[in-house]
């Protein structure tokens, strides 16, 4: 599932709002059968179950944080594909080998549709879910790489060097070793139905800063990370969300560094007349129903 456009430069934009340490957590996931997800995230993500406890499941590196939690939601069909919601959930891995071990498994699996991009910030895979949720695997090159056009950041969808990544594998590399310790969830990718009213609210209500573009997409970060959070119409300009009970996005976390980020977001959303609730942290959703959870990290 490759993005499918070459970003330009995009202006110069204020700082975030929101605090340069801000990460994202957990991202929580529909699925029709958790069973089958949670073999499908273990033997060809790689991921490992943490906890598990009835019809919910959260998975991560072996060792580390939660990344992706799922529930079970029996009958849950795929997200229309022209339906506002979730594009892709990134999951970030700490080196370019572990993307490597992860291609190789990809491919070892017969994964169909699966992607290949370079990103010139970042190198990643691209595959679906048994449930058609959208997945983005990556590793970021170091910060000083990613190249600038008029003092903005540059991104593009290259082809991505497969065989150089592939080559970093060695003989008898263990393609059923568990992502490490340090993955983490690296950036979330929404389709929304008007990118004016999705800057509105991630921008100027939430906090983020705009820190490029592709036609038809925003890219939004805190802190100057090439993106947090993406939005884009490619193929959901106009549209509402899925329809109740679908395979999808329930919410994903944003971590913030004290309580007084989290009342400053929440002052914010008042200002912006934006409905708030309390769940574990501060909940808010975008005109299109995907739902962030802002709480101290």
């Amino acid at each position: 599932m490759t993005d499918p456009a070459s970003a330009g430069a995009s202006p110069k934009t204020p700082s975030a709002a929101l605090p340069d340490a801000l990460r994202l957590g957990v991202a929580e996931l529909a699925v029709s059968d958790l069973g089958r997800s949670v073999a499908f995230y273990e033997r060809v993500v790689g991921l490992r179950t943490l906890d598990r406890e009835g019809r919910v499941a959260t998975l991560g590196g072996a060792g580390g944080e939660g990344v992706i939690r799922l529930v079970e939601t029996p009958g849950a069909a795929p997200k229309p594909r022209a339906a506002a919601g979730l594009f892709h959930i990134a999951i970030l891995l700490p080196e370019r080998r572990d993307l490597g071990l992860t291609l190789a498994r990809l491919l070892r699996e017969g994964v169909r549709r699966l992607g290949a991009s370079d990103h010139l910030v970042s190198e990643a895979l691209y595959l679906d879910d048994p449930d058609g949720n959208g997945l983005e695997i990556y590793r970021d090159r170091p910060e000083a790489e990613w190249p600038r056009e008029n003092g903005a950041l540059k991104m593009a969808t290259e082809p991505m060097d497969r065989d150089g990544v592939l080559a970093l594998l060695g003989a008898g590399a263990d393609l059923d070793a568990p992502q490490p310790a340090g993955t983490r969830l690296g950036h979330v990718h929404l389709q929304v139905g008007d990118l004016a009213a999705a800057r509105a609210f991630w921008i100027d209500a939430v906090g983020f800063a705009l820190t490029t573009t592709y036609p038809g997409a925003l890219f939004m970060s805190a802190g100057g990370y090439h993106h947090h959070l993406a939005a884009n119409v490619w193929s959901s300009r106009g549209s509402g969300p899925a329809p109740e009970g679908s395979a999808g996005l329930r919410s994903f976390e944003i971590l913030l560094p004290d309580g007084g980020a989290v009342e400053e977001v929440a002052a914010r959303l008042r200002a912006a007349g934006v409905a708030t609730r309390e769940r574990d942290g501060l909940e808010a959703s975008d005109p299109w129903g995907s739902t962030a959870r802002f709480r101290v990290a």
